[in-house]
């Protein structure tokens, strides 16, 4: 049977992360996955440019039951000391918005990196090994046992880094909660977060023409609001405004969407109208949101027609669709 100081599950970023930082300390660390390559959701983030961290990072921007949960963590180890590791293996990257920094080239260098290091640290690292038990020798020399198809492995520390459920087809399965599980380890409840948002039926297809469509928007629930992007997908919201909202959301709980949260539809609208009206409706809405998108509010709105033919109260209903 072999023996190692630290077996690590998960070639993820933070599985590979803690075999580096195992390996400095001068342990003997084995790094199992059962896929093919490592770091498959780092090569798929930011669009394959891997958003490896943000400027404004503070415990406060993490949801857990418990707010000061990752406080520790971020002081001992903060964005910059993660960006100095970046800026060491020459990676080029740019900040995009509210603080974001992607790569200028392709999310697998950020990837090379962290191989790069568990290579100088003599990591051993295999890939399509897929773990069939988990268990606990006790005794003298405790340690944990992990049986794969391809022997028993035995170690005095275990980490298990293999996320959670949010990508299915990259590999991510509940394993590591049922790991906890069976080890007694209190489980919070899981739900969906950072993800899409889809209609029902009805909606999807009264939406469907929009599909592609983006624009800047606030969304918010109660008090929480981003003030980001927002994509009309052929299932239904979906952009930075959305994902970010998906985290504080409960179903059956009212989201609030202002399509042009830098606008004043009516005040616009009334402005447009007092010089004349004869321009439509839809041309003139057309200039505060995109053509396909004005058509689709004055659509809600039940409007046409020239702008001289609406009243404030018909115009206060195009701003409502807009903004609400």
């Amino acid at each position: 049977m072999e023996r190692v100081d630290v077996i690590v599950l998960g070639a993820g970023t933070a599985g590979m992360f803690c075999a580096i930082e195992a390996g400095r300390r001068g342990r003997r660390v084995l790094l199992i996955d059962h896929a093919c390559k490592p770091g498959e959701k780092i090569r798929i983030s930011g669009g394959g440019r891997c958003n490896f961290t943000n400027l404004q990072m503070a415990h406060e921007r993490f949801l857990p039951a418990n707010p000061r949960f990752a406080l520790s963590a971020l002081r001992r180890y903060t964005q910059h000391d993660f960006i100095a590791r970046v800026d060491a293996a020459g990676i080029a990257w740019h900040e995009k918005t509210l603080g974001q920094l992607f790569c200028r080239g392709s999310a697998r260098e950020i990837i090379a990196m962290l191989l790069g290091d568990m290579a100088e640290v003599g990591v051993d690292l295999r890939l399509a090994t897929g773990v069939e038990r988990v268990s606990r020798d006790e005794g003298p020399e405790a340690a944990y046992r992990v049986e794969t198809a391809g022997g028993a492995l035995t170690a005095p520390s275990l980490v298990i880094a293999t996320g959670g459920k949010s990508v299915p087809k990259m590999g991510a399965t509940g394993f590591g909660y049922r790991i906890a599980e069976q080890f007694g380890l209190r489980i919070v409840e899981t739900r969906p977060g950072l993800v899409p948002l889809t209609f029902t039926d009805g909606a999807r297809e009264a939406m469907a023409p929009l599909s592609g469509l983006s624009v800047q928007a606030r969304v918010s629930r109660g008090k929480v609001a981003f003030e980001e992007g927002l994509l009309f997908t052929h299932r239904g919201l979906s952009g930075p405004s959305i994902l970010q909202i998906s985290s504080y959301w409960r179903e059956g709980e009212p989201i609030a969407v202002d399509l042009a949260d830098s606008r004043d539809t009516v005040a616009e609208l009334r402005a447009q109208r007092a010089l004349g009206g004869r321009v439509s409706v839809q041309n003139a809405l057309a200039e505060i949101v995109p053509a396909k998108l004005a058509s689709a509010v004055l659509e809600r709105a039940c409007l046409g027609g020239r702008l001289a033919d609406h009243s404030d109260g018909r115009l206060d209903r195009v701003g409502a669709a807009v903004h609400q």
